[in-house]
């Protein structure tokens, strides 16, 4: 593709500066993974394979509770996120799919859009809907709640918007919406539990019975804001219960952000494999609450874990095992180019660690309750660095073997300083 946002001729310059290194690093890491028995080609071809949607929202600064900091070049619409997505995949050859919010990436023609998409190398992820914001010349106001609210007009205007939401999809060629709602309360009494989920049920019922028969609906939950006493949907078990509830295609997304500090996300990746409700990730990191911060930056061993539950997952599919992927962080000091490309590179990072670890070790360890052999199974995994495996995947996909040196040297954010419009200040969310 020749109208691709990087010049493929830089990136190929880039490299050759460090092909020489990579080989021999490669062919260092194939010997000693060689010698337990692994394959590093195999490895490689289940990276090139990897994939990770980014979201087109992800492609701005984000903001803090005060304040919003806008960097020069930084998108304005649904069209330069784009652009900037495609650099993100360009580099980093896993990044093939954006998934949009609406209303805030509305446009009047999805065909070109999707053409537009396909022309910068990219596909579309889930949709997603808003029904946590009010919009210009809204009917009715979502600060009591969407589908949850008592007003039945917020309620149908909330279900309106999902399947206005699902319509739009199926002209991108996505396949999934995801929900997620900030209904709940701040007050003790201020709403009754059980009817507030009953009429979240009921809505979400009427927009489950609106999908097309190859679609899945996936349900995101989140512990608290912008409610901080209660959350209509606030934790994996209120999200599978409703998921069993609602419809067989209706499945339950893992925000890594959205639990209590110290909670055992892994597990619950497991248990909802279990029973057949894992949806899907929103991978990011966090350090107090739902930080929104890049994927790897502060816990990169739970990164790991969840993906060494993943990978159990795929070898005892059940019912089945495809879920849906995607970078969802907040960018509040850092270029979001920079941030994205960081995460993918960590989370494709962990994907092929959990790949290393011995199985067979790991499961007799297990049986044998033989406690450090077992964690060892998983530590010595933990400890490889991946890093020429990753690099040669891109290599041959046509990236960069260093995503950030080869962005950094292309110039991109400047030049689109100078052609964008500046963003305004942000007055935070206080």
């Amino acid at each position: 593709m020749s109208n691709l946002p990087i010049s493929a001729d830089l990136i190929a310059e880039h490299n050759a500066k460090g092909l020489e290194a990579l080989h021999e690093d490669y062919e260092a890491l194939g010997r000693k993974l060689a010698r337990t028995g692994i394959d590093i080609d195999a490895i490689k071809k289940r990276v090139a394979g990897f994939s990770v949607a980014v979201p087109s929202w992800g492609a701005g600064r984000g903001g803090t509770r005060f304040a919003k900091f806008p960097i020069p070049g930084e998108p304005t619409n649904i069209h330069e996120k784009l652009e900037d997505c495609s650099v993100i995949n360009q580099l980093s050859t896993v990044t093939p799919r954006v998934s949009p919010h609406f209303p805030w990436d509305k446009v009047a023609d999805y065909k070109a859009l999707r053409e537009e998409a396909s022309e910068l190398g990219l596909g579309w992820d889930a949709v997603n809907s808003n029904t946590f914001q009010d919009q210009v010349g809204q009917a009715h106001t979502y600060a009591n709640g969407s589908l949850s609210s008592q007003d039945a007009g917020a309620r149908q205007q909330a279900v309106d918007h999902n399947i206005e939401c699902i319509e739009i999809g199926q002209q991108l060629g996505s396949t999934d919406l995801t929900v997620w709602v900030g209904d709940g309360t701040n007050f003790p009494g201020q709403q009754d539990f059980a009817r507030s989920l009953d009429r979240y049920l009921d809505s979400a019922a009427q927009i489950y019975a609106a999908l097309p028969g190859d679609w899945r609906m996936l349900l995101e939950h989140k512990m608290f804001e912008p409610a901080f006493y209660s959350t209509v949907i606030s934790d994996w078990g209120s999200s599978i219960l409703a998921a069993q509830t609602i419809g067989e295609r209706c499945k339950c997304l893992v925000d890594l952000g959205h639990h209590a500090p110290n909670v055992n996300i892994e597990q619950i990746v497991a248990r909802l494999h279990r029973f057949g409700k894992l949806g899907g990730f929103h991978f990011n990191d966090s350090k107090y609450g739902d930080d929104d911060l890049d994927s790897g930056s502060i816990n990169p061993h739970q990164l790991f874990l969840v993906f060494n539950e993943l990978a159990e997952a795929e070898a005892n599919p059940r019912d089945g095992f495809n879920p849906s992927y995607m970078i969802d962080q907040s960018h509040n000091v850092t270029d979001p180019i920079e941030s994205m490309l960081s995460s993918a590179e960590a989370i494709t990072a962990c994907f092929a660690k959990a790949s290393l670890v011995d199985r067979a070790a790991l499961h007799g360890a297990q049986e044998a309750n033989d406690t450090m052999m077992a964690f060892q199974a998983l530590r010595r995994a933990y400890n490889v660095d991946v890093a020429p495996i990753l690099a040669m995947a891109r290599v041959e996909a046509g990236g960069a073997i260093d995503v950030l040196a080869a962005y950094r040297a292309s110039g991109y954010r400047a030049r689109k300083a100078q052609e964008r419009k500046p963003v305004g200040l942000g007055a935070g969310i206080v």
